[in-house]
């Protein structure tokens, strides 16, 4: 090897063995696979809406196929929930004498809730479709939608994190802010109905509460405002940070609502580009003031661009310094 990147290496494998009780993992209880989950949202979203998702299925053998599909979940959740179970044993020095039993019961719990994580969903679909008159219908929602799959994925995730789980729901639900752009923490409580129109930046926290048939818009953030600490400054973990919308609130695009203690009331509309930081009573529209307009011709704006200000900004020469400019050049 070439005595430069032995010199490197070296330094690399030193700084690993500084961090051996800091930042790091390697020799120890392996972690779950990002790639094996992704494929376990897509079976499992295959059995959610069989024949948009996943292979093509006939009647005439679909229980069959049906069988296949619940075996393979079964099996790659198991194996990935063990992985996260083995890990955190290893990680609180604990034995690890109910992982088995423990991923099994995951991974069965799982599948046998599949039924009902379908009906919840499929309450999201006819709320997408009541709300956006852009629908064409139920098909287009679930094929292409990608606010319906990050509330698909937040789902199965909920249902996860609720057993306990930690790190295979969050890499869940960042697996979909991938796919979407729609950043929903797994410990977040949504009711039925939900509408995510347009998807792209909405941000939803972990101790959001929301109610049910609420729409929300768009580049929305429902966020923490602050961080309570205990007497040493540490951050107190499971506080509830995040606002609460009851139901059918409607939040636009843009808006920002922090804090825990932040309530938006039932049946609000909270307008676009609001910044809000505290509780609102039901059926109240929030809006902002319409912003003061500027209205400028096109000869206004490139006679600035063509004479940027100086200390003293210049004006456009008038039709008399134009006059005079053109005697002169004739003289």
């Amino acid at each position: 090897m070439n005595e430069k990147l032995k010199k490197i290496t070296q330094g690399l494998v030193q700084s690993l063995e500084d961090r051996l009780s800091e930042v790091q993992h390697f020799d120890n209880s392996p972690l779950p696979d990002k790639a094996e989950i992704a494929k376990i949202l897509e079976d499992a979203l295959a059995l959610l809406f069989p024949g948009y998702y996943g292979r093509e299925l006939s009647f005439d053998s679909i229980e069959y196929e049906i069988g296949l599909q619940v075996a393979r979940l079964f099996e790659k959740l198991r194996a990935q929930v063990l992985r996260e179970a083995l890990h955190l044993c290893r990680l609180n020095k604990k034995s690890c004498q109910n992982c088995h039993q423990y991923s099994d019961q995951i991974a069965e719990a799982l599948v046998s809730e599949i039924s009902t994580l379908r009906d919840a969903l499929e309450l999201d679909v006819k709320a997408a479709f009541r709300n956006d008159p852009a629908a064409s219908g139920f098909d287009e929602i679930i094929f292409s939608y990608p606010g319906f799959l990050a509330v698909a994925v937040y789902r199965i995730a909920h249902f996860l994190h609720q057993k306990g789980l930690v790190l295979l729901p969050r890499i869940m639900t960042e697996w979909a802010h991938s796919q979407t752009g729609v950043d929903i923490h797994p410990g977040a409580t949504i009711g039925e109905g939900f509408f995510i129109d347009h998807a792209t930046g909405v941000v939803i926290g972990e101790t959001t509460l929301i109610g049910d048939h609420v729409t929300v818009y768009q580049g929305v953030t429902l966020g923490a405002l602050n961080f309570p600490r205990d007497a040493a400054g540490n951050i107190i973990r499971g506080a509830k940070r995040h606002p609460t919308l009851e139901d059918d609130v409607v939040i636009y695009a843009g808006a920002t609502i922090l804090g825990g203690e932040t309530v938006i009331g039932k049946g609000s509309v909270v307008g676009g580009n609001v910044w809000l930081t505290e509780s609102v009573p039901p059926n109240t529209r929030v809006l902002v003031a319409k912003p003061e307009l500027r209205i400028t011709t096109r000869r206004e704006i490139g006679c600035n661009l063509r004479n940027p200000p100086t200390l003293a900004p210049p004006t456009c020469p008038g039709k008399e310094q134009s006059r005079g400019a053109e005697k002169k050049a004739k003289l």
